[in-house]
């Protein structure tokens, strides 16, 4: 394989994303390539989407006009982010991104392709510094930030910016804070406990060389993601149910936590799968069902759960950082559909929940309408509950963005 291959599946995978497919599934135009050539193509697939805004800006300054041609504006796009973000030698860079262009529409954009990305290298210093100050965030979304968090936009717009962390949860029935400590300093991992089960490796390393990983010590979460089980603090005997439930972390983290019986439902059965093969390498055993969690005529058996961990679709707007494509994907009016969807599933899972019961209401988003003022509205129509606990996580240095309310049932 070659840089040329690289540019040529990092190119496929953006005008894939363009069209609306989600990343991680673009990502398969990556598929063929080695080892090595694939960590390339994942940075450059990945930093595209993070610094958008500040490659298009910097496009639009070099063009006296927008190339009408979307295969070769999405190829001038991926050579920016190899000259601005990588350490690739210019040079290659250059040579393939023209040696590509020459094969499309019979050469037609190659002369031009060579002549910007040459004066980007010239005026490299002054171009990036004009977009310094560029959100990376469509203006809607930046609107909204500001509006709803004018004290933490800023703060969350850079963090969003960054790599996400490698966060992982120590599982306490396998292990505890002091001898997984020692394990990652006897295999030299540099790292940061964030709390007694969270552990932050400094350098971002493959699972299979994470010590233990196999034998279920500990597994890969982020940080906000392992407040759900504290805050719903399962207890043992207690019948609980996780709906929406793949890819597994918080069910997994539930029977850490306490000796119960979780049933975990998920409406996509391929993503089931790997809840039961994440509780399967940490010794758990759950009663798994493929079902849509609010038609509960497919699932439940009548029988009411002591606490439901309703972990309800959202627009994932607080991983940004970590999934950079969805804040190009969404539209300005995506939160309140959602929120419109959510509304029969969180009926239907509070008639599953006894009396005296309790279900944590979460969602890894930052937009009001989704949270707040969705438990409003849940509080408005069931006079019986009440909220005992709410916290909005944000987006920053260690943790994604997610939001709790814990309901009771009185």
């Amino acid at each position: 394989m070659s840089l040329r291959h690289i540019q040529k599946a990092a190119v496929q995978c953006l005008l894939s994303v363009e069209d609306g497919t989600n990343l991680r599934l673009a990502l398969s135009c990556g598929k063929d390539l080695d080892a090595s050539d694939k960590a390339a193509f994942l940075d450059i697939s990945y930093g595209v989407q993070r610094f958008s805004g500040s490659l298009k800006a910097v496009l639009s300054v070099l063009l006296n006009k927008p190339v009408q041609d979307k295969t070769i504006d999405a190829l001038l796009r991926v050579a920016l982010y190899q000259l601005s973000y990588t350490q690739t030698p210019s040079y290659a860079v250059v040579n393939e991104c023209v040696a590509l262009s020459g094969k499309i529409h019979h050469g037609k954009f190659k002369n031009l392709a060579n002549a910007l990305l040459r004066r980007f290298l010239r005026e490299k210093d002054t171009l990036l510094n004009q977009v310094k100050n560029n959100p990376n965030l469509p203006k809607w979304f930046e609107k909204r930030l500001y509006e709803d968090y004018p004290t933490d936009a800023q703060r969350m717009i850079q963090a969003a910016l960054q790599h996400p962390p490698l966060t992982l949860r120590l599982n306490c029935r396998k292990t505890n804070r002091q001898n997984y400590a020692e394990i990652l300093q006897k295999n030299n991992i540099a790292h940061t406990f964030l709390s007694d089960i969270a552990v932050c490796l400094q350098n971002p390393v493959k699972v299979s060389a994470i010590p233990h990983f196999l034998d279920g010590f500990v597994s890969v979460q982020d940080f906000g993601a392992m407040q759900a089980a504290s805050i719903l603090q399962p207890k043992d005997g207690e019948r609980i149910l996780d709906a929406c439930a793949a890819p597994g972390g918080k069910t997994a983290h539930i029977m850490e936590t306490a000796d119960c019986d979780v049933t975990a439902v998920d409406i996509d059965a391929n993503r089931l799968q790997k809840v039961q093969d994440n509780l399967q390498r940490l010794g758990f055993q759950a009663a798994l069902k493929a079902a849509n969690a609010a038609n509960v005529d497919e699932w439940y058996n009548g029988q009411p759960f002591d606490a439901i961990l309703a972990d309800v679709p959202c627009s994932a707007t607080g991983t940004i950082r970590r999934n950079p494509d969805i804040k190009w994907l969404r539209r300005a009016d995506d939160a309140q559909k959602i929120a419109d969807q959510q509304v029969v599933l969180l009926d239907k899972l509070w008639g599953c929940l006894k009396n005296g019961g309790r279900m944590l209401f979460a969602t890894c988003s930052i937009f009001r309408e989704e949270n707040q003022e969705q438990v409003s509205h849940f509080l408005q129509r069931h006079k019986n509950a009440c909220c005992v606990l709410e916290k909005q996580l944000l987006i920053n240095e260690i943790q994604d963005g997610f939001y709790y309310a814990l309901l009771q049932k009185n």
